[in-house]
């Protein structure tokens, strides 16, 4: 029986594959708001924040990401369903491809906080939080497709049951389109 629990609680904790810094706030969980107020009190302070990618800009030595933040969850996911609290930048020496992490994909960022920043948007001058990010993480996407009428597995044309593979009261029913294709005799 403990080879079994053990086994088990191995199991569950390979089931998480986000990196350490994403998964777990630093000690200090610095809130965007409170950074807002006094960028300069928080200078070199570790940060992990969220939001929806804006912006991708490559420079020669560095990338520079801008990013709509949005509160996370204990998972380190944005909330997107929140309210956002405005932008930050972070600030990374890799490559990071505009077209894989591009507009609107969440991602997390854990990183120091290095100050601020003087952007522009539109004709509009800003100065936002700036992080030196530590690690990066890109939340995949997910699409579903409608192969199963949208309603996940089992669930297809029948006009018997209305799902796939034809399950009705313990028996698999054949489909409409076996009929057809068997000569009646």
């Amino acid at each position: 029986m403990k080879r079994y629990l053990l086994l088990i609680c191995l199991w569950l904790s390979a089931c998480t594959n986000l990196p350490k810094a994403i998964e777990e706030p630093p000690l200090y969980d610095i809130s965007y708001t409170q950074v807002i107020q006094d960028i300069a009190k928080y200078k070199n302070a570790p940060v992990r924040w969220g939001g929806i990618i804006i912006d991708v800009e490559n420079e020669q030595a560095f990338t520079l990401v801008q990013v709509l933040y949005y509160p996370l969850d204990s998972d380190g996911q944005p909330q997107t369903d929140q309210s956002n609290g405005g932008r930050f930048l972070f600030k990374t020496s890799e490559f990071l491809d505009p077209a894989v992490y591009s507009k609107n994909s969440k991602i997390t960022v854990a990183g120091t906080l290095i100050g601020d920043i003087e952007h522009t948007i539109g004709k509009k001058v800003m100065r936002s939080p700036l992080i030196s990010a530590s690690t990066i993480y890109l939340w995949p996407t997910y699409s579903y497709s409608n192969y199963y009428d949208g309603f996940g597995y089992g669930y297809g044309y029948n006009p018997y049951y209305g799902g796939y593979p034809y399950y009705w009261g313990g028996y698999y029913w054949p489909s409409s389109t076996f009929y057809m294709r068997r000569p009646f005799r």
